[in-house]
C-alpha cells in the first residue's frame, strides 16, 4: 500500500516556514486592497498573593488602545462573589463581561443554595467558557477568594488553562511584578506584608511597562470580609491641563446646511386612559 504523504523528521535549527508565509499572506492582501491585521498589544500588570489569613489581589488602572492611553481610572479587579474577585488583563472588554457573566451565574447559585460558592467552582466555570472559545476571548484572570476549604488562589488563561499557585503576576507588566514576589514571598505572611509586597510588584511592573500605569488598586479577601481599596496608592506623575477645550457656539463657522423634512403618514392611533381608582 502506497502513502501520498510520505512523514519525515523535523531538521535541527531554526525554521523560517510561517516567514514565507506571511510574506505570502502580506502580498496577497496588498492585491486585494485590504491592509494586513497588525497584532494587538495590551498593557496591565495584575497580582495575587495567598497570605496566612486570607488573598491580596492587586492592578494597575491604566487602559491601553494602542498607543493611547484611553482610561487612567480603570478597574480590573472585579467583583465575582462576596469572598471571590477576580483580576483581569487583555482585552478589557472580554475581562469585563466574562467576570460579569460568570457573577451572574454564581449569584442565581447563591440564591438557589444560600451559601457563598467555592473558589474552584468559579475557576472551573471560566476554565470551561474560556476553553469553548478557543482563545477568541483574550482574557488573563487571576482568580483570588476564601472559602470553607481554605485561601486560594487560580490562573485562568484564555485557552481553558487552569493552575493554582500561592502567588502569580500576569500582564505585559509581569516580568518585573514576578521578580519581586518571587524574591519577597512567605507562606506565613501577614495581611499588611502580604499588601505591601503586591502593591510593590505592581509598582515594579508599572515603572517597567509602558502599558502599565497610574494608580494601584489592592482587594483584600479574608473570612471576615472584603476590603476592596481603590486608590491605594496614587500615581506621583500627575499632569494638569494648561487650558481648558471648551470652545463657544459659533467658533466653527457653518458653510452650507440642508434641511430635509420627512413626510410621515400616520396609520394607526390607539389612545388608553389611565386607571387612577
Amino acid at each position: 500500500m502506497a502513502f501520498s504523504h510520505v512523514f519525515e523528521a523535523p531538521k535541527s535549527g531554526f525554521n523560517f516556514e510561517n516567514s514565507s508565509r506571511n510574506v505570502f499572506f502580506k502580498n496577497t492582501l496588498e492585491d486585494e486592497k485590504t491592509k494586513a491585521p497588525k497584532p494587538l498589544k495590551t498593557g496591565t500588570t495584575i497580582a495575587g498573593v495567598v497570605c496566612k489569613d486570607g488573598v491580596v489581589l492587586g492592578a494597575d488602572t491604566r487602559a491601553t488602545s494602542s498607543e493611547v492611553v484611553a482610561d487612567k481610572i480603570c478597574a480590573k479587579i472585579h467583583y465575582i462573589a462576596p469572598n471571590i474577585y477576580c483580576c483581569g488583563a487583555g482585552t478589557a472588554a472580554d475581562t469585563e463581561k466574562s467576570t460579569e457573566l460568570l457573577s451572574s451565574n454564581l449569584t442565581i447559585f447563591s440564591m438557589n443554595s444560600g451559601r457563598n460558592p467555592r473558589v474552584i467552582m468559579a475557576a472551573s466555570i471560566l476554565q470551561d467558557m474560556l476553553f469553548r472559545y478557543r482563545g477568541g476571548i483574550g482574557a488573563n484572570l487571576i482568580l483570588g477568594g476564601v472559602d470553607c476549604t481554605g485561601s486560594h488562589l487560580y490562573t485562568v488563561g484564555p485557552y481553558g488553562d487552569m493552575d493554582k499557585v500561592p502567588y502569580l503576576a500576569m500582564g505585559s507588566g509581569d516580568l518585573a511584578a514576578m521578580g519581586v514576589l518571587e524574591d519577597r514571598f512567605k507562606a506565613t505572611m501577614e495581611i499588611e506584608e502580604a499588601k505591601n509586597l503586591v502593591s510593590d510588584a505592581i509598582h515594579a511592573g508599572i515603572m517597567s511597562d509602558l502599558g502599565s500605569g497610574n494608580n494601584i488598586d489592592i482587594c483584600v479577601i479574608t473570612r471576615q470580609g472584603v476590603d476592596y481599596i481603590r486608590p491605594y496608592q496614587e500615581s506621583e506623575y500627575k499632569d494638569k491641563r494648561q487650558e481648558k477645550y471648551k470652545y463657544k457656539p459659533g467658533t466653527t463657522p457653518i458653510l452650507t446646511e440642508k434641511v430635509v423634512r420627512l413626510e410621515l403618514e400616520l396609520v394607526h392611533e390607539n389612545v388608553q386612559t389611565m386607571e387612577t381608582s
